[in-house]
């Protein structure tokens, strides 16, 4: 009988890979000086009123997540670098080190984590941790959490980490999320009830950064002018340009995409026409390959870290069961194919079959794919554009899965019932909520103990990723809702979900296509003081 996956196994794999080059990383019972080493420390204060990030209720709250494991003691570098991406392809750009995504980062539900940002960038950065309930100084957010981390400077974030799931990090820090700044945060579950052969984790991306002197800032200038023919829905069948302002000088070709239908999710799914697609940071013509033996079972974590595209993900020859959405168990459901919003992360189970295989990440209605191979016997590799009959059809989405009962929100009235509608178009890029682009004081009050019932209503043609800081909700608008931190509302719909006020801060809301956040489509969930 083969051994199945172990938590110690693949822990200490991860920090024995982590341990070289420029992330490094230990165990044991310190953690490196909290100072800020020329950094950035401190918070902003807090509207009267309001609970600073830094204050008791923060602090009791996180005495309250009783964290009893190790301390996990790690130092990434964000530096330039040159990254290959395949099939002789290299750019110039940010990352976490010297590869693409950064290394993973791997606990244990329980343990506490301290990690340092060094910042070896030219301008100032952050970091995120997307989907965990943490302390609130420690989220991560310029200007209203932290002081961002200055170049030469570093930062020390040290906090709980309560739940196990699948989870990310990036920068909170204009568009450098959509360079080479990101990585994959596994919390392992100390009871993990799932059987499996081996784990795979999947990280999907849109790549523009350092090709043909394209950055994504180049980009969000470009987009910022708007669009002269008042959108661009239907001016060219997943073409580029055509009715967008000219790119700054030196800053590449037209990376504007028209066109981009989807049948999910409308007929404006994308505003960036990215020059390539990547899972694992490799291109389709040089993919990353998972060798395996045919009957084995196999857990893939899946996350869409792509800036501005919603991926169709299918395994071509196998049916996936879906266990886990943004980290959180599902009632098993098995699905063909999978749609991901940016910032969404599915966990799901397959028995592997007998030969080579292509896991597709179709760019959702961008007409191109990301690709990597399952091989688990002989036979040709499938080529770059490949799509398996699995992505045919309409893929599962959350509102088609439930809770698990474990983690299923209790039954409960809203004490109180936030609105917010989305507002903007391409015509002038002046993406917002409520028609006003994000200020750090312009806050929505909670109060600590209440169910809060969120409601957004999408007044615009074009769909949005949105996402929670520091809380997960239930969708609240089908039973037993699947609890998650980012979930999409379509073109024109609305999107309820609710949730616990129980992890006291200022929290950011925002969508998580990167360009529309940072053209003003973000806003702040502050908690009252008593």
């Amino acid at each position: 009988m083969r051994s199945l996956h172990t938590r110690r196994t693949l822990l200490g794999a991860g920090l024995a890979a982590a341990g070289g080059g420029l992330l490094a990383g230990c165990s044991g019972g310190s953690a490196p000086d909290h100072g800020q080493h020329g950094g950035s420390g401190g918070t902003r204060p807090a509207p009267a009123g309001y609970v600073s990030p830094d204050g008791p209720e923060v602090r009791a709250a996180e005495e309250a997540r009783r964290a009893r494991g190790r301390v996990r003691a790690v130092r990434v570098t964000a530096t330039a670098a040159t990254l290959d991406l395949g099939a002789g392809r290299s750019v110039r750009t940010w990352a976490y080190g010297d590869r693409l995504p950064g290394q993973e980062v791997r606990v244990t539900a329980g343990d506490t984590l301290a990690l340092t940002l060094a910042n070896h960038l030219p301008e100032a950065t952050s970091l995120h941790w997307h989907g965990l309930a943490l302390r609130n100084d420690m989220d991560g957010v310029p200007g209203l959490t932290q002081k961002a981390v200055r170049p030469g400077g570093a930062h020390t974030y040290r906090f709980a980490v309560p739940h196990p799931g699948t989870y990310w990090f990036h920068p909170h820090s204009g568009v450098q999320l959509d360079r080479g700044l990101y990585a994959p945060l596994i919390v392992e579950d100390p009871r993990e009830p799932l059987a499996y052969d081996q784990e795979w984790v999947v990280v999907l991306d849109d790549w523009v950064d350092g090709v043909d002197g394209s950055t994504p800032d180049a980009v969000l200038a470009e987009l910022s002018k708007g669009m002269a023919g008042g959108g661009h829905a239907g001016h060219g069948a997943g073409g580029t340009g055509g009715t967008a302002g000219s790119p700054p000088p030196g800053a590449g070709p037209s990376r504007i995409m028209t066109g981009a239908r989807s049948d999910v999710l409308g007929a404006d799914a994308g505003d960036v026409a990215y020059p390539h697609y990547l899972v694992n940071g490799r291109t389709p013509e040089d993919p990353a390959v998972f060798t395996a033996r045919p009957g084995d079972r196999i857990r893939i974590r899946i996350v869409n870290a792509g800036g501005d595209t919603a991926f169709r993900v299918a395994l071509g020859g196998h049916e996936m069961t879906v266990t886990h959405t943004d980290g959180f168990p599902v009632v098993h459901t098995r699905a063909r194919s999978l749609l991901l919003g940016m910032g969404e992360r599915y966990d799901v189970l397959v028995t592997a079959q007998d030969g080579v295989f292509p896991l597709t990440a179709l760019a959702e209605g961008k007409d191109r794919t990301a690709l990597a191979v399952l091989r688990t016997g002989g036979g040709a590799a499938p080529a770059a554009g490949v799509r398996p009959a699995e992505l045919t059809g309409r893929p599962l989405t959350a509102d088609r899965l439930r809770a698990a009962p474990s983690v299923a929100l209790p039954a409960r009235t809203p004490d109180r019932t936030v609105k917010i509608r989305l507002t903007g178009g391409m015509e002038k890029y002046d993406w917002a909520f409520d028609g006003a682009p994000y200020t750090a004081d312009r806050l929505h009050p909670v109060k600590a103990g209440e169910r809060v019932r969120l409601v957004f209503a999408n007044s615009t043609s074009m769909w949005h990723p949105l996402h929670l800081h520091g809380h997960t909700f239930a969708l609240a608008n089908v039973p037993g809702g699947v609890r998650k931190d980012t979930a999409v509302v379509l073109p024109n719909g609305t999107l309820t979900v609710d949730f616990d006020a129980d992890n006291p801060g200022l929290w950011m809301i925002h969508c998580h296509n990167v360009y529309h956040a940072e053209a003003g489509m973000m806003t702040v969930l502050g908690y009252r003081r008593k």
